[in-house]
C-alpha cells in the first residue's frame, strides 16, 4: 500500500501550482469569488458534498462509511490590501492586493489533504468538514458560525494550522492552552473646547489630553495587571487639528488591546476608568467605543496532544516538533475553538536563504514552499489520528 507521504509526494507539483495560482490572483475578504470557485470545483472532483456559506465561504463534507464523530478542518482564503514588492513569476496580478499572510498556502494544503482523505471515506467512523473561510483578516468566522457551519452534522472537534515566517522552515509548533491573543479594538473621541493657540488658557486642549491618556494607559498596563500574563495596549491612530494657530475641538484616537489571558473584562474596565479620569482631570469629555476583533485562541489539552502525536508519526525526521510559540497576533479560529475542543498550531515557513523570513503583512512576504507537503500531511495525519486510523 502506498504510504501517506508517498501519496503526498506525488501531489507536490499540484500543491505548489495551486498555491501559486492563488497567490497570483489574490482576493480581499468576502470577495474571494475566483478562489472559492476553484475550491468548490476541486472538492467536488474529490467526491465531497459542497455547499456555500458566509458569502464566499466553501464547505466540503466528506461523509464516512460509518456513523461517528465529526471533525472540522479549516483554512482561510482572503488576501490583504498591500502592494506586493516581490518579483518572482507568480507575484500578484491584482494591483494593491497580495497574499501577505500565507492564506494561499493554507488553502492549497487543505485542498490536497481533502483529496488524500477522500480515499479513506469507507474507513471513517464519522465525517470531516473542510471549511474554507472568507475574510479571516477582518474576523469573518463569526458569519460561518451564525449560518450553521457547526451543525448538520454537529461538529465535535476542530483543527487548523498557520504558516509562520517567524519560525524556521519545517518547525511544527504545538502548544496546549493560550496560543493567540484576544484583540479588542478601541475608538476614543476626546471633546475639548476650541480656541486660539495664543489664548490656550481659554481653550480645553484635546491633544494635550490625548497625550496624557496615552501615558496613563501605559502606566495602567504595567502597574495593574499580572506581568506574567501578556498584555499589549497600542495606540495606532491620533488625529486632531488642521491649523497652526487653532486649538481643535476634538481628537480622535484608536488602537488595540491584546491579551493572552482571561482578564479581558477587567482590562477593558480599567482602560475605560483611566481614560474617563484623565479626561475629567483635563476638563474634557470623552466617548469610548469597543469592537471585538478576535477572542483568544486557546488549545484543548487532548487535541493538542493528538496533533503532537500526528507530528511525531511521520516516517522520517523531516521536521522539528516544538511547543514554545505563542503570539499576540489575533485569529478568528477562536470562533470555532470557543465552541468545541480544538487545536491551532504553527508550521514554520521562514528561511533566510530563500528570503521567506519577512514578517507577515510585509510587501515582500513569501513562504518556503518546501514546507507545504508537511502542512498537508499534518492535516491528513491529525484527521486519521482523530478517527483512530493511524
Amino acid at each position: 500500500m502506498v504510504s501517506i507521504s508517498e501519496q503526498l509526494t506525488g501531489l507536490q507539483k499540484e500543491l505548489i501550482e495551486l498555491r501559486r495560482d492563488f497567490h497570483m490572483y489574490p482576493e480581499l475578504g468576502f470577495e474571494e469569488h475566483r478562489t472559492s470557485g476553484i475550491v468548490a470545483s476541486y472538492l467536488k472532483e474529490c467526491g465531497l458534498e459542497v455547499s456555500k456559506m458566509a458569502k464566499t465561504g466553501v464547505i466540503g463534507l466528506l461523509r464516512g462509511g460509518q456513523d461517528g464523530k465529526n471533525l472540522l478542518l479549516r483554512a482561510d482564503m482572503d488576501a490583504l490590501p498591500i502592494q506586493e514588492e516581490n518579483e518572482f513569476s507568480y507575484k500578484s496580478r491584482h494591483e494593491g492586493i497580495m497574499h501577505a499572510c500565507g492564506h494561499d498556502g493554507h488553502t492549497a494544503m487543505l485542498l490536497v489533504a481533502a483529496k488524500i482523505l477522500s480515499g479513506y471515506r469507507d474507513k471513517l467512523k464519522g465525517n470531516i468538514k473542510f471549511v474554507f473561510q472568507p475574510n479571516e483578516e477582518d474576523a469573518g468566522a463569526y458569519l460561518l458560525v451564525e449560518e450553521g457551519v457547526m451543525e448538520n452534522p454537529a461538529v465535535d472537534a476542530a483543527a487548523g494550522l498557520h504558516l509562520w515566517s517567524g519560525l524556521e522552515s519545517g518547525t511544527v509548533d504545538i502548544c496546549a492552552g493560550p496560543v493567540m491573543a484576544a484583540s479588542h479594538y478601541f475608538y476614543l473621541t476626546i471633546k475639548g473646547l476650541g480656541g486660539h493657540a495664543g489664548q490656550i488658557n481659554k481653550a480645553i486642549d484635546p491633544i494635550m489630553t490625548g497625550s496624557a491618556v496615552i501615558q496613563a494607559v501605559q502606566a495602567m498596563q504595567t502597574r495593574e495587571f499580572e506581568p506574567l500574563q501578556p498584555l499589549s495596549i497600542v495606540f495606532t491612530g491620533f488625529k486632531a487639528g488642521f491649523n497652526t494657530t487653532i486649538v481643535p475641538e476634538k481628537a480622535e484616537m484608536q488602537g488595540s488591546i491584546r491579551f493572552l489571558s482571561t482578564a479581558g473584562s477587567s482590562i477593558r474596565d480599567s482602560f475605560s476608568r483611566v481614560i474617563a479620569e484623565v479626561c475629567s482631570a483635563h476638563r474634557a469629555d470623552c466617548e469610548l467605543k469597543f469592537k471585538v476583533g478576535n477572542e483568544m485562541v486557546s488549545n484543548d489539552q487532548e487535541m493538542a496532544a493528538l496533533a503532537r502525536e500526528a507530528a511525531l508519526s511521520f516516517p522520517e525526521n523531516k521536521h522539528t516538533v516544538t511547543a514554545g510559540f505563542r503570539t499576540m497576533g489575533g485569529e478568528d479560529f477562536s470562533e470555532f475553538s470557543n465552541l468545541v475542543p480544538s487545536v491551532f498550531y504553527f508550521l514554520g515557513a521562514g528561511s533566510k536563504d530563500k528570503k521567506t523570513d519577512y514578517s507577515h503583512h510585509h510587501p515582500c512576504f513569501n513562504i518556503d514552499e518546501d514546507v507545504l507537503l508537511t502542512g498537508a500531511e499534518m492535516h491528513v495525519r491529525l484527521a486519521l489520528k482523530y478517527f483512530g486510523l493511524l
